[in-house]
């Protein structure tokens, strides 16, 4: 008899099957989007699916930056899907009417989860169990959605009021800096989605610039110098959160942790240093071999924000 089970459903079986018998622990990682959509030969929304079905079961869950991994035993308390009738098709999930909210919330956990390349307007359709063209009734395009998740984790935690602003104008700038630094800790997708040379209009956004701006005005700075300093602090924060953003690619894309990765390149950083052509670099690592190098991205920002800060001091000759 031929098999009429859909393909979303035979990979969440099979990771079903992993997990109730042991093979995938509490806190394991389980195969990334695209891991399974090349294994099964399938679409990366049906894989998206798959891994929706397992999440509504209480199987596995989505943590920021890590991906999807197995759930605590606590957390399992739903039936398998294949013993609940046929998934809704319709704009009503089973979370509840499909609203514009809901698309964005869910493709900002699908971006935070798996990078935002694994985004797509099909893949969330898929995670949210409704037609793929349902979402596009309340957002026109991928481009117009990740302008509203950005705009949204953006507006989550917001800016101190004016008058609960920090008299300092240096406190206040790093203020502003670290509230930018732990929205794209948080959603490291945030540095992918428009160049410097094309800022994004977006009301949250511009609320991040009048803090910066505010705090610089006064301090005898010209206006284009005061734009420069705000880009400054913005690409700082940027450049080094879009090395979290491709971290959550790799491992996505990979199936292997940082660590898993450097330990696989140990051969080749051992001809490199070995062959003479590289000595400061080689004498740099030997002097490291005990304690090891770990790439400390917080400890960056802070040392980059204080460079800054003291660069704005001098540019205004104010302390």
């Amino acid at each position: 008899m031929t098999d009429v089970t859909p393909p979303y459903a035979r990979i969440a079986d099979a990771l079903r099957r992993r997990i109730t018998s042991g093979e995938l622990s509490p806190g394991d990682r389980v195969p990334s989007t695209r891991q399974l959509a090349r294994e099964w030969n399938v679409a990366l929304a049906t894989a998206t699916k798959a891994l929706t079905v397992l999440r509504q079961d209480g199987l596995v869950e989505a943590r920021p930056r890590v991906g999807t991994v197995v759930a605590a035993p606590r957390s399992r308390t739903a039936a398998p899907r294949r013993n609940r009738g046929p998934e809704p098709r319709t704009g009503a999930t089973g979370g509840g009417e499909l609203t514009r909210e809901r698309i964005v919330r869910a493709a900002v956990a699908l971006a935070d989860a798996e990078g935002i390349s694994a985004l797509s307007m099909r893949s969330v359709a898929a995670r949210l169990g409704t037609a793929t063209m349902a979402p596009y009734r309340y957002v026109n395009s991928k481009d117009d959605l990740l302008l509203m998740m950005a705009d949204t984790v953006l507006g989550d935690h917001p800016l101190p009021a004016p008058a609960d602003a920090p008299d300092s104008w240096r406190a206040r700038l790093e203020l502003g800096a670290r509230w930018l630094w732990r929205r794209h800790r948080d959603h490291p997708w945030l540095a992918q989605i428009g160049p410097l040379t094309r800022p994004l209009l977006l009301p949250n956004l511009i609320a991040y610039s009048e803090w910066m701006l505010s705090a610089l005005e006064g301090r005898g700075l010209s206006p284009a110098t005061m734009l420069d300093v705000n880009v400054l602090f913005y690409s700082h924060v940027q450049g080094l959160a879009v090395q979290w953003e491709r971290e959550t690619a790799a491992r996505s894309s990979t199936g292997l942790s940082e660590q898993e990765w450097l330990d696989r390149q140990e051969g080749t950083l051992a001809e490199l240093t070995a062959s003479g052509a590289y000595p400061a670099f080689a004498r740099v690592l030997e002097a490291l071999a005990d304690g090891g190098y770990d790439l400390r991205l917080d400890e960056l920002f802070e040392s980059g924000l204080a460079a800054i800060l003291d660069r704005v001091a001098r540019l205004s000759g104010q302390p």
